[in-house]
């Protein structure tokens, strides 16, 4: 039959290198696509974020604007109503930590005080000047009039000296005869009769020393903002400050 007489048409030959060619170039084609697939998605990601950074700035602007503007009205409340402390001594606790949305002149009085980190406390003597800066910083800070007993504790407990800026603690007295002798200072007890008694060089002494690095006490702080006097955690104490440092130290 003419079908039988037919001869098969053999198949293209197509060389080997050729066909690994082909794969490698359907391969790479794939890949480039997925690139540029994830191209697009990080493109439309970045632009996502650039507006939600643009909105946490002006987010945060107003935030320091209002924390100025909040900062000016407890000025003017200050010299409206000018309350003398009872106590020249007071003892100052940083309560609330730094955020970018902090006004710089906040930041800058908290700095001046030494308060760089949250739980810090310091001594300090009160004068107008001070109260006007506690003033401004209210809602970061708590403070009050520490007694004997509480300068006692937090020195002996949490006393660091501040020998060439390294944070050394006070367990040999030859420490502080070498830091403060000039001044008749000797040992720890004098420290704590010096700040206890507001000395001549209590200025020294406070500088001297390390700000105190206190406990972050379970139920001390209830994280209100409001003034203590109005229920909450900022302000003025009073003696009330010594419950608080006992519950810190």
């Amino acid at each position: 039959m003419m079908m039988d007489n037919e001869e098969t048409k053999p198949l293209a030959y197509v060389p080997e290198i050729v066909l690994k060619k082909r794969k490698t170039n359907e391969e790479w084609a794939i890949k480039r696509r997925e690139r540029f697939e994830q191209r697009k998605l990080k493109s439309k990601q970045d632009r996502k974020h650039v507006f939600k950074r643009a909105e946490q700035f002006i987010q945060e602007f107003r935030t320091k604007e209002l924390d100025f503007v909040h900062m000016k009205q407890r000025r003017k409340l200050r010299k409206g109503s000018s309350v003398t402390p009872e106590s020249k001594l007071l003892f100052i606790i940083r309560i609330r930590s730094t955020n970018s949305a902090m006004h710089p002149k906040a930041r800058k009085i908290l700095h001046r005080l030494r308060l760089g980190k949250m739980f810090c406390g310091v001594f300090v003597k009160a004068n107008d000047g001070l109260m006007e800066m506690l003033q401004m910083v209210e809602p970061y800070v708590t403070y009050g009039y520490p007694n004997l007993k509480s300068v006692k504790e937090l020195v002996f407990k949490k006393g660091y000296g501040n020998i060439n800026k390294q944070c050394v603690p006070l367990t040999d007295n030859n420490i502080i005869e070498e830091a403060l002798g000039k001044h008749g200072i000797l040992c720890i007890e004098d420290i704590v009769h010096e700040i206890a008694t507001g000395g001549p060089h209590f200025k020294d002494v406070t500088h001297f020393l390390w700000p105190f690095k206190l406990n972050r006490a379970e139920g001390a702080l209830q994280g209100r903002k409001k003034p203590f006097k109005d229920g909450g955690d900022s302000g003025n104490r009073e003696d009330h400050i010594n419950e608080l440092i006992n519950l810190m130290n």
